[in-house]
């Protein structure tokens, strides 16, 4: 019996190869690639994400992701509102007759609480999205989410406020492992960078809107305002397809079709996918006739074990280059060399609005920018930046002695900053959806999330202790070495995954080399962008 590989290559060239005949005992994957010179047949992929659709049918496809994904991310900007409620919500019951006024000790807990609870929504998304689908998981987690902002409006006391805060946290753990899961496997290669950095300029979009409501509303009826979206959501993923991998994964073949002939518009096209996809879940399941499949083993094979070490090396890096920091304490890093130029709110709005700015730039960049270099220049761009302001900070301890043009000189390094480490919030979101081999994916980027949650809690508690320990100018010292040294774990390790099919990356990883400079398996020829 032969197992039969097909890959797609420029102008939709086939390529089958005759692996091994029956008597033979079935190799392991690596083995397997090995002996069909993968390496060789994975090449000159369609990559470039400007190229225009010219056939009407592919048009239509485009459409049909662009609304697909349009859907899913009224959802993630709902998710992004809960992060940004705690700036609304204790200026508001900070020094008044409110029943509910709390003091500083209360005030740190509603604000934390939400980042401690996310972990947990994160921890039990994988398995939710590998054993209901992702679209489900997307449906499961609007639930605590509209039943955090109910329970916050409704708050008699501290405790529910708390009880609405933990259940928004483990909406926004829930939600974020399958958005990216479920946006990479609905879309082409072309188009996959640009919709998996989406996500990102919703919750920016979403910590924006909730920032106008507190602004302009009691913090009640802005709990109330932030059951729209969740709402409007549930109608639009429920008219929207589950993926065709795990479609295929769990044997619905016929859903898998229609999945496919909707998201790529062409029937052709939808069979040639569906084809490859059954091929790799039938070698895949041949595969699994000669090793274990206990999860443990599995996350020791090449294809698993290298994106995993890829991917949370990066993410404790990004945790320390200080993104989500100074998303958390903008106001009190502002003032560090702002004095009280700049009122909270301004600054809150300030840093929200850049941040909003940079993330649908890197968006429409991936759409023509390769992975590896945009990740480089945000590092090279954060690094640079946040060690100029240690050095200012450390030169100039007292900001009253700062100058004018001093002000505005670390004023234009802290843009540069929050601009260029934005790149760096988009890469793990791309990694994930990317990287992660089809058998793991779910349940692994569930886990994934759930680390980097904790590392972004335990770092934003321990802030106002390290910001006294080794003041502004060691902090961003900190920011700094950790936003360069990601740059080096990206140029030696991340290959280039723009215009790559999710089977092709998956391949790419069964091969030795753990460098990207020792690749064999893209073209020297600039051909893949």
């Amino acid at each position: 019996m032969n197992h039969e590989n097909e890959f797609m290559l420029t102008h939709d060239k086939k390529l089958e190869i005759s692996i091994l005949k029956s008597n033979q005992s079935i190799l392991a994957p690596e083995k397997l690639l090995k002996d069909v010179k993968v390496e060789k047949e994975l090449i000159n992929l369609p990559s470039d994400g400007a190229q225009l659709y010219k056939n009407p049918k592919e048009n239509l496809g485009v459409i049909h992701q662009l609304v697909v994904t349009g859907a899913v991310l009224i959802l993630t900007a709902a998710c992004g509102m809960p992060i940004g409620y705690s700036a609304v919500l204790l200026p508001q019951l900070s020094n008044t007759t409110d029943p509910l006024m709390m003091g500083v000790e209360m005030a740190s807990w509603v604000a934390s609480i939400h980042s401690a609870a996310t972990p947990i929504g994160s921890f039990t998304s994988g398995p939710t999205m590998d054993r209901c689908g992702r679209r489900t998981a997307l449906l499961i987690s609007i639930i605590p989410l509209v039943g955090g902002w109910t329970c916050i409006a409704l708050a008699s006391s501290h405790v529910w406020l708390l009880i609405g805060r933990i259940l928004a946290g483990i909406a926004v753990g829930l939600i974020s492992a399958p958005v990216q899961v479920y946006i990479a496997e609905i879309s082409e290669p072309r188009l996959r960078g640009v919709l998996i950095g989406a996500p990102f300029v919703a919750y920016s979009i979403g910590i924006l809107l909730i920032y106008g409501l507190g602004y302009a509303l009691h913090w009640r009826t802005v709990a109330w305002c932030a059951i729209i979206l969740p709402s409007i959501s549930f109608v639009a993923v429920i008219f929207a397809p589950e993926t065709p991998t795990w479609l295929i994964r769990h044997n619905r073949t016929l859903k898998a079709a229609s999945a496919l002939s909707f998201l790529r518009g062409d029937e052709e096209k939808a069979k040639r996918e569906l084809q490859q996809l059954t091929q790799r879940y039938e070698r895949e399941r041949a595969f699994m006739t000669v090793s274990s499949e206990r999860f443990v083993n599995i996350l020791k094979r090449k294809s698993v074990l290298k994106p995993l070490v890829i991917i949370n090396a990066f993410n404790m890096l990004q945790v320390f280059s200080g993104v989500y920091l100074v998303i958390f304490y903008a106001v009190d890093i502002i003032r560090e060399f702002g004095g009280n130029v700049v009122s909270a709110g301004m600054a809150a709005v300030l840093t929200a609005a850049v941040r909003l700015v940079f993330t649908f730039i890197y968006c429409f960049l991936l759409m023509y920018t390769r992975r590896r270099m945009m990740g480089i220049v945000s590092g090279l761009g954060s690094g640079i930046s946040a060690t100029a302001l240690a050095i200012i900070f450390f030169a100039i301890p007292n900001s009253e002695d700062m100058s004018t043009a001093m002000r505005c000189f670390c004023a234009v390094l802290l843009i540069t900053y929050i601009g260029c480490s934005t790149g760096y919030m988009v890469m793990p979101g791309i990694m994930v959806g990317e990287l992660l081999p089809a058998k793991v994916r779910g349940q692994v980027a569930g886990y994934i999330f759930c680390l980097f949650n904790i590392g972004i809690f335990v770092l934003a508690k321990a802030y106002p202790l390290i910001s006294d320990s080794l003041k502004t100018s060691g902090l961003f010292l900190i920011f700094g070495i950790a936003s360069l040294l990601g740059v080096i774990l990206l140029h030696f390790m991340l290959p280039e995954s723009k215009g790559q099919t999710l089977g092709a990356i998956e391949d790419y990883f069964m091969q030795n080399p753990w460098l990207w400079s020792k690749r064999q398996f893209w073209s020297s020829r600039g051909d893949i962008n």
